[in-house]
């Protein structure tokens, strides 16, 4: 078996690695895909440097800790960024920094604001109708505001 896999040298990882990367086609997980590059890169190194099976399987272990480490850093970039859908159950936090009108004088402090198709409770400084106001922050289903 052993002598098998030698004698594809390069050729066998890059087999592996197209077979893994579509295998992430079929399984999506994005995890297939990491181990697949490992495996190509594996394929170029044995090719080039023409190195026994004990030496390849090594590179690969090495190529592919690399690799699914650099792809976890490279997908939680893009988790770390906001994400619209994320905030569809919170719509007070997606309200945060945004200028509205007031349509009626706020008493006591407070008062209520329109946003699209649903009314507001806030929370600020005592301000006329037409003033407008930022939201500054979210304390449970109130939106505190203050001057814009």
């Amino acid at each position: 078996m052993t002598t098998w896999l030698a004698s594809l040298g390069g050729w066998g990882w890059i087999i592996l690695g197209l077979v893994l990367i579509g295998g992430e086609l079929l399984a999506p997980g994005i995890f297939l895909l990491w181990l697949g590059l490992a495996a190509l890169l594996t394929g170029l190194v044995v090719g080039l440097f023409d190195v026994g099976w004990q030496i390849s399987a090594l590179v690969f272990a090495a190529f592919s800790i690399a690799s699914v480490i650099a792809g976890r850093l490279l997908t939680r970039r893009r988790s770390d960024e906001p994400d619209l859908a994320q905030g569809l159950n919170d719509r007070g936090r997606q309200l945060i920094g945004k200028v509205f009108k007031l349509e009626a004088t706020m008493a006591g402090g407070e008062g209520r604001i329109r946003v699209g198709d649903s009314s507001w409770r806030i929370t600020g400084p005592e301000l006329l109708a037409g003033s407008e106001v930022r939201v500054v922050r979210v304390e449970g289903a109130t939106l505190v505001v203050e001057k814009a």
